[in-house]
């Protein structure tokens, strides 16, 4: 049985419904009550990581927990004692690309710690780092809907941003499959692309113009400063506006485990295409 947990977020819910489909048996942990298009047959817990005891009830009889860890005020140490106390061999843990390659910014430094907690825990292990979320697009969603305009900072800088949907199959073949064990995956989408074009992959989709605005950093840091605290909102800027080398390769670890290339942007796009109407 594997536990999934953060499993009606981006990457959450596509991994839950790819382990049903593939007729595993799962228990999808989320700190809200039950949704209502839970695949049939999936067991729901509600917990929360800030309570690592609240995890108990999930954990019985799992081989594998799916972890994502939300916000800093985890003790990642007390929820791995519980899973281990629970008999559950496997850790697959999701952080993000710059973990690797800021680990000493205020932003990525955290995730880095909970790495490293869980490489010395004792379990088995894999790691997934993904670039930016396709999905992120979203934020454009209502200024499209309403005005047809994208507002956005550093127009032209070029990124593999990766499809949450391709994170969530590599999650579920690294669950299902102890040979990934000990590995650390950089995931990216399969092509760089600017804020810029991605607003014209949407327009296409769409079949309508969309204007793009390009954004100073320090409105676009005002306006993420609303949302997460400000050394995350600084260092999400650092990387959409200074990417390092690494930052901007695009990696072959989802089609080394897939099999197959990453999703485009553009095929995000079109299975999103009604949420910018």
């Amino acid at each position: 049985m594997f536990v999934v947990t953060g499993a009606t977020g981006n990457v959450g819910r596509p991994l839950v419904q790819a382990l049903a489909k593939a007729g595993a048996e799962v228990t999808a942990v989320s700190r809200r009550a039950a949704d209502a298009d839970l695949p049939a047959g999936v067991r729901h817990v509600q917990a929360d990581l800030a309570d690592a005891a609240s995890l108990k009830p999930a954990l019985d009889g799992a081989e594998a927990v799916f972890l994502l860890i939300p916000d800093n005020e985890v003790d990642l140490y007390a929820v791995l004692d519980v899973v281990k106390a629970a008999g559950v061999r496997r850790i697959v843990l999701l952080t993000s690309q710059g973990t690797g390659t800021r680990p000493r910014s205020a932003s990525h430094g955290p995730a880095r710690v909970f790495e490293d907690a869980v490489r010395a825990s004792g379990l088995d292990w894999t790691i997934l780092r993904p670039s930016g979320f396709a999905s992120n697009a979203f934020w454009w969603a209502e200024p499209i809907r309403a005005h047809r305009t994208v507002v956005a900072p550093f127009a032209d800088v070029r990124l593999p941003v990766i499809d949450p949907a391709d994170i969530a199959e590599v999650a579920a073949a690294v669950l299902r499959d102890e040979s990934h064990a000990g590995q650390t995956y950089v995931l990216t989408g399969p092509e760089l692309s600017s804020v810029r074009e991605r607003t014209r992959v949407i327009a296409d989709a769409l079949g309508a113009r969309i204007e793009f605005v390009e954004q100073s950093r320090a409105d676009a840091a005002a306006q993420l400063r609303q949302i997460m605290p400000e050394e995350i909102a600084e260092g999400t800027l650092d990387i959409l506006g200074e990417p390092t080398p690494a930052e901007q390769e695009v990696s072959p670890d989802v089609e080394k485990v897939l099999g197959r290339p990453a999703r485009t942007f553009a095929a995000w796009a079109e299975r999103n295409v009604a949420a910018f109407r």
